[in-house]
């Protein structure tokens, strides 16, 4: 699927515009129309919906949304670079594209964008888990997105779905777990990408839940979560003592074992113990 828009193919698109993808950017393009096309059907039926989409590039997934049906795309790119190409795009979808240049991790999109919102995006490597854990811990909840579909590093993408006792099994998991269906539902390799990263990489669809799975603090859990796998070899009442007085009389009220640690807690157990600290109110 080199052509789905009448606009020239990726790889024509990135030498007419000098596109080199710059590892001080965590760039790393997808250029088959395919695999594009594909990523953003994982991301549902879009006639209805806008998308945010972080680092577009020269516009391979953004091409696959838009053609996908997506009701309009606000699309946040860093690269200078990236503006002709992307300005292409939107003259052959007129209306349905508008683009920011910034930071996204400076960027408020909500003022441009109007509910229902899906976030897709091939994320740039090295500001990913920043804006993964940004969207899954807002102040207020549900969120301002229906879904998520991102690319990481596979590692990053095992580590959301992982569960109690695998290596991969910590904050992340928990964080996405708690609030959201998480599945990881495209695998990539190296060699889908121009320059071919050292990693394979990975699709995850996340569908915010309506309230989160087990009730809890989100300020609590997340102390309680960040200082249990920050020494994750310890055993809870150590790793954890810092965490509330008493805290073995806590973690036994909240059926668990003081000699367990951290990767042996299921999200309902730890929702346990931050309930035990600081009971949910209504």
């Amino acid at each position: 699927m080199s052509q789905i828009d009448g606009l020239p193919p990726l790889s024509e698109v990135i030498q007419t515009h000098g596109l080199a993808a710059k590892k001080s950017l965590g760039q790393n393009f997808l250029l088959d129309l395919n695999l594009t096309a594909k990523i953003a059907r994982q991301a549902g039926d879009l006639s209805d919906c806008d998308v945010l989409e972080i680092g577009p590039g020269p516009g391979g997934l953004t091409r696959g949304l838009l053609a996908e049906g997506a009701r309009r795309v606000l699309a946040i790119e860093k690269d200078p670079r990236c503006l002709p190409a992307l300005d292409e795009i939107s003259q052959a979808y007129p209306n349905r594209l508008h683009v920011i240049e910034g930071d996204a991790l400076d960027i408020d999109p909500l003022a441009h964008l109007t509910p229902p919102i899906r976030v897709s995006a091939n994320l740039p490597y090295n500001v990913g888990t920043e804006l993964l854990v940004r969207w899954l811990t807002p102040r207020d909840w549900p969120p301002f997105w229906e879904s998520l579909t991102l690319m990481f590093q596979r590692e990053v993408a095992q580590r959301i779905v992982a569960e109690p006792g695998s290596k991969a099994y910590g904050r992340l998991a928990i964080l996405a777990q708690w609030r959201a269906d998480a599945r990881i539902v495209i695998n990539l390799p190296p060699e889908a990408f121009s320059p071919p990263p050292k990693v394979s990489s990975a699709v995850v669809h996340l569908t915010a839940l309506a309230e989160p799975r087990y009730p809890a603090d989100a300020a609590t859990l997340n102390r309680i979560v960040a200082a249990g796998f920050n020494q994750r070899r310890k055993m809870l009442r150590a790793s954890l003592k810092g965490v509330a007085p008493n805290i073995q009389g806590y973690i036994e009220a909240a059926g668990l074992r003081p000699t367990d640690r951290a990767e042996q807690i299921s999200l309902e157990g730890f929702c346990a113990l931050a309930r035990q600290i600081k009971p949910v109110t209504t």
